[in-house]
């Protein structure tokens, strides 16, 4: 065969608009469409319209449908239908062979297997759901606090969630008791991530007095209809009591969506989803019945032998010339030789796959382990390709700070006591006069270094969502904890979404820089010399995955001086900073070191910088249609001209086993592809470390493709080379499967490993979707 084949591009498919809901319709719904909604805050009896019941039902069937929706689950499929209609031809008296328990009785202990099976596994659906709809809350209304469950849960409610504690429905964050203003929640239940997420409450309301001031104000929040997104929101805030009204952007981090937990302080929040709207059950397909591949092969493998037997009774009638009344005899010849395919195996089976799903939760090797379907526990069996994430996945998630690059020094961990030195003269050594300088060059260059290290230190120790919580092990940890200004570091600990920011705050803190107090509005840091520095925090601006970067404002109490830091990705702040001929090689030469890299810049604002920039920003959120984009176009105004600070690496350590653990998988034939959303250079130093690509294996780097041309090229280079894994970017991937979508997948199956960088996350989806069609499992 050519290598110069001629690729045939595909033809593009329909794409469903992400607002469209998965697993519901209009009759699940409700029988109408989602529309945004005015909410009142603590009074329901000023609804709308009527919302669903804050109900979570797992269940496929019902009391009613249960017996009927078994028998036809288990009747639509041909393997079972066919022992059906053997028992039921036996009641017609020319057709009977033998006694009706025969047939009947082995077909009964099937179906009784089938319907016990389902019954216990409705019934532990049944409790679960029970159990997270009996849970107790405590609701705020005028005669105090009441006690309701989360099933009688409504639109309008003022809900307290207590730490630790499941947030019952979706709600817009009103209060926290936590000092710093803000709380933390956990997700993983939503999204699979186990890094805490910082939320925040309205601002309006956190100022209020006492808790029970919610209900004396006039008040309602504006919310969008509900969708599918679970990582943006766009809403207001309105209170019409205060002169001036008083209006507030609602966002993402205002929310508290269901089945979150509290993992700090008290929350308390107003109810805008409930039932069916909310979130994670939009998020969620409705449940049915599972039948794995083995199941639908017998179907097939049935089906055949059938005709098989069909042939077979037919060539005997024919033999006999079709005499007399041949159709009885037709009828008879299948009857008779039926038992080609034994009923048993129908038993066995099932049977099987309890005793398989039985051991699976008794395995003393992986405790915890629960069997949601107990139909496919034989599809285990059949894996032949394994997707996975490399943070968190591979990686442990725990970040280890590793080098701080400046463009002409870079210090590892092994000179951290020269960064450590520079820091402390910083904050410890009066300033320097004019006449006391030292005419020599080396002075200044030494001096100047000093210079760039601190600043570099102190946007780091600056720019992040980091806050310190003191913990109280003890008595003295607990008065210390409340202490204004005492900061005791044995009972601190660091939160935040990112492990990254923890990594880089405690770096800081290592060579004397230390995060000591953080809220919504400023922030404290404490210098070598046991100095407290008081920072205001004007602006936030978050990571998001569509940005790659986050940005601070901060004014420093003790000057004045109004300075934004930004840090993020390379690819997105080589455009933003200036000066940056060295960013690309230095970015490339960490990453190949297996580093996550972090570019690192600030910006100097004057007063009436900043007044312009905070007002356009405040009109842009307040914008119902289009705010994001309004909102972005804001702060990319800002992000010119950025002095280029630092680049800093952390270091993700391997997880546990994972070496052997990918050396079984590959010894068992069954090929790993990693997706990650790092740089190209650090997904492949670490899939050499975890021995995902063996030693001796060739790379094969997929170059950056623009157009259909260069991927035609680039797909017959490859073609060329065999046994060696894939390194393909996500914007080259983009490419590949928009022209040749088909000849990709067939090249990339055909490679032992495969690992995807700077891969988005539909693009994941779309990977997994073709990979699932190609091998048709």
């Amino acid at each position: 065969m050519s290598d110069n084949i001629p690729l045939q591009p595909v033809r593009h498919k329909k794409r469903h608009d992400s607002k469209q809901r998965s697993g519901c319709c209009g009759w699940c719904c409700g029988g109408r469409d989602f529309k945004p909604r005015t909410v009142w805050l603590g009074h329901p009896e000023k609804r709308e319209q009527k919302y669903p019941r804050n109900v979570i039902n797992n269940q496929k069937y019902n009391f009613f449908s249960f017996l009927p929706g078994v028998l036809f689950n288990q009747f639509k499929y041909f393997f079972n239908l066919y022992f059906l209609l053997l028992a039921c031809s036996q009641f017609v008296p020319e057709l009977r062979l033998g006694a009706l328990y025969t047939y009947w009785a082995p077909l009964g202990f099937v179906l009784g297997v089938t319907v016990i099976r389902e019954a216990v596994e409705e019934i532990r659906c049944y409790v679960r759901d029970k159990e997270v709809n009996s849970q107790i809350y405590s609701k705020l209304t005028a005669r105090g606090t009441a006690i309701v469950k989360s099933s009688n849960i409504q639109v309008g409610d003022l809900i307290i969630v207590d730490k630790n504690q499941r947030v019952p429905a979706d709600m817009i964050f009103l209060r926290t008791s936590d000092k710093s203003g803000s709380c933390f929640i956990r997700t993983d239940q939503l999204d699979g991530e186990t890094d805490w997420k910082m939320r925040l409450p309205v601002g309006c309301t956190q100022r209020l007095p006492i808790m029970g001031d919610l209900l004396q104000i006039r008040s309602y929040i504006y919310a969008e209809e509900p969708s599918l997104d679970i990582h943006g929101f766009v809403g207001t805030f309105t209170r019409e009591d205060s002169d001036p009204p008083v209006n507030e952007s609602l966002s993402i981090e205002n929310t508290l969506w269901a089945s979150t937990v509290v993992a700090s302080g008290t929350a308390v929040g107003v109810v805008i989803y409930t039932g069916k709207e909310m979130r994670s059950v939009m998020n969620t397909s409705n449940p049915k019945n599972k039948m794995g591949l083995f199941d639908l092969e017998v179907n097939c493998l049935m089906k055949i032998l059938f005709v098989a037997l069909v042939v077979l009774s037919l060539v005997m009638v024919a033999l006999q010339h079709f005499r007399g009344r041949w159709y009885l005899h037709l009828c008879r010849f299948i009857l008779l030789l039926s038992h080609i395919v034994p009923i048993s195996i129908r038993v066995n089976l099932d049977m099987g796959k309890m005793v398989y799903s039985w051991m699976i939760r008794r395995d003393s090797k992986i405790p915890g382990t629960v069997v949601r379907a107990s139909t496919i526990p034989e599809q285990l069996g059949r894996i032949s390709y394994v997707l996975t994430d490399k943070t968190g996945t591979l990686t442990q998630n725990e970040m280890v700070f590793r080098r701080l690059h400046l463009g002409t020094v870079s210090y590892g961990m092994d000179s951290m006591d020269e960064v450590q030195s520079h820091i402390f003269s910083a904050y410890t050594q009066p300033p320097v006069s004019s006449q006391d300088k030292a005419p020599s060059a080396a002075p200044k260059i030494r001096k100047t270094v000093s210079v760039r290290v601190h600043e570099a230190v102190k946007a780091i120790a600056l720019c992040h969502n980091v806050t310190p919580v003191y913990e109280s092990h003890g008595p003295e940890c607990t008065d210390q904890a409340e202490a204004e200004q005492n900061y005791e570091d044995a009972c601190r600990i660091y939160q935040a979404a990112s492990p990254d920011e923890v990594a880089l705050v405690q770096w800081t803190e290592s060579i004397g820089l230390t995060l000591v107090g953080r809220d919504q509005s400023s922030m404290q840091l404490r210098t070598p010399g046991g100095q407290i520095l008081n920072f205001s925090i004007l602006q936030v601006f978050p990571f998001t995955y569509e940005s790659k970067r986050m940005g601070i404002i901060v004014k420093d109490e003790s000057t004045g001086e109004v300075t934004f830091y930004m840090k993020g990705a390379d690819v997105v702040m080589m455009g933003i900073v200036q000066y940056n001929d060295w960013l690309e090689e230095e970015c490339g030469n960490m990453a190949r070191e297996g580093l996550r890299v972090l570019v690192v810049a600030k910006k100097s604002l004057t007063e009436e910088q900043y007044q312009d920039f905070e007002n356009r920003y405040n009109q842009a959120k307040l914008s119902v249609h289009d705010r994001s984009l309004k909102v972005a176009t804001v702060i990319e105004s800002l992000e010119m001209e950025m002095e280029l600070l630092c680049l800093t690496g952390v270091e993700d350590q391997l997880q546990a086993d994972v070496r052997p653990t990918l050396e079984m998988l590959r010894n068992a034939g069954i090929k790993v592809w990693m997706l990650t959303g790092d740089k190209l250079e650090t997904a492949t130093c670490t899939a050499k470390n975890a021995h995902l690509v063996t030693r001796n294996q060739d790379i094969h780097i997929f170059r950056t493709v623009t157009n259909r041309g260069e991927a035609h090229l680039e797909l017959n280079a490859f073609r060329r080379k065999h046994d060696c894994a894939l390194v393909i970017s996500g914007d080259s991937l983009e490419v590949c499967l928009k022209f040749y979508e088909y000849e990709f997948m067939e090249l990339a199956c055909q490679c032992p490993a495969v690992i995807c960088c700077r891969c988005a996350p539909t693009q994941k989806a779309q990977i997994i979707r073709l990979l699932q069609q190609r091998t048709r499992k």
